[in-house]
């Protein structure tokens, strides 16, 4: 009797050993498949890139390019990196202006953290810098991260709205492919859709406690709640004075995206019209606006030959400016984005870590940050 007792007392032990771990390694099985599916998305990206930048590059004879240098009008180039840099501080000043329902900040300390966005983008994979720069954000503004995401919401709202909008006044200029303009339609659809949703969300009346009953299901429950918060961040945005004036700055800041890009074509001796011009940066636009290598290399140089190649410019022309003007461009956004960065108190091995996903709660961030964070001011 005594030895069946202790034969019992064996078996629930090991059991209990046995329930207490298995959680353990369901957890540890979760970060190893979420880790392989980023890994496979990384290398998914580089492939694309590569494979780009091969075609890119394919039948291109490197003679050529070093004497097309010769030929590079530097007063033009300064002029698109002047419109280039001008086109970020116009966004700094659009995302201020979104911000105002949660705190009060300045252009420059929101132009910091879209550079410190954009620095990370160029290091890292999957534009890993967008929410780095919401995280940089809710630490200045002493706001939850989740409070910041619906003014970048907005952003990407105008920006569909003013693109697929620019698609269709280029088409009356220069002829475009019919991809290009099914996309724009497509895009104007999708974003009419979204504008829609969003005037909905900002304009309606809100529910009463009754009518905003949580679900019984846990899940159901928190995403209900979430949905909540995010259209009263929304509603917030939409009935701010200052939500005109954002929409107004995002096409100030496509303008200056563009005429950046057509001085630098022309500084580079590519002699096509605004027009023609403005109709290859919207192809780039739009050919680089899914996440992929770090600084979109490879999908860059593929986009924008592919638009050059359209309007009969010669391929080896047309990639020599893709490599030159990719690297003329990102040049600011490196120097400016480390200045900002390193300012922030964020490290990179503590983004690789997280890889973006698993961002610590501003506000105690905030408070250990301490004077590790240097805000521009």
């Amino acid at each position: 009797m005594d030895q069946l007792n202790a034969d019992c007392g064996l078996r629930i032990a090991d059991s209990s050993i046995t329930n207490s771990e298995s959680p353990k390694g369901a957890a540890g099985e979760g970060r190893e498949r979420r880790s392989a599916i980023r890994n496979l998305q990384s290398a998914i990206g580089y492939l694309l890139a590569g494979a780009g930048l091969i075609w890119a590059l394919r039948g291109v004879q490197p003679a050529k390019l070093l004497g097309q240098l010769s030929h590079i009008n530097w007063w033009l180039i300064a002029l698109a990196l002047v419109c280039d840099v001008a086109s970020y501080v116009c966004q700094g000043a659009r995302w201020r202006l979104l911000l105002k329902p949660i705190g009060e900040v300045t252009t420059l300390q929101s132009t910091q953290a879209i550079y410190a966005g954009l620095f990370t983008n160029e290091i890292l994979p999957m534009r890993i810098g967008e929410l780095v720069r919401a995280y940089l954000m809710s630490r200045m503004t002493a706001a939850r991260f989740v409070a910041v995401i619906p003014s970048m919401v907005v952003e990407r709202l105008f920006d569909s709205v003013w693109l697929a909008a620019s698609i269709g006044i280029v088409a009356i200029f220069v002829p475009l492919p019919k991809n290009l303009i099914a996309a724009g339609d497509a895009l104007g659809m999708i974003a009419g859709a979204a504008a829609g949703l969003f005037l909905w969300l900002a304009f309606r009346r809100p529910g009463t406690g009754k009518e905003r009953r949580s679900p019984d299901w846990r899940l159901m429950r928190a995403v209900s709640k979430l949905f909540v918060k995010m259209s009263e961040s929304l509603r917030g945005i939409g009935r701010a004075r200052a939500f005109y004036l954002s929409f107004a700055y995002s096409l100030a800041m496509l303008i200056l995206q563009t005429l950046a890009f057509w001085l630098a074509m022309r500084g580079y001796g590519v002699r096509l019209s605004f027009w023609a011009g403005a109709a290859v940066y919207l192809i780039v636009h739009l050919g680089t606006a899914i996440p992929n290598a770090p600084a979109n290399v490879g999908s860059y140089q593929f986009f924008t030959v592919i638009g050059l190649t359209l309007f009969d410019v010669d391929k080896s022309l047309a990639t020599g400016f893709s490599l030159i003007v990719f690297a003329l461009l990102t040049l600011p956004l490196l120097l400016i984005g480390f200045v900002a960065f390193s300012r922030s108190g964020m490290t990179l091995a503590s983004i690789r870590r997280t890889r973006g996903f698993a961002f610590p709660d501003s506000r105690r961030a905030s408070s250990t940050a301490g004077s590790r964070q240097t805000e521009w001011r």
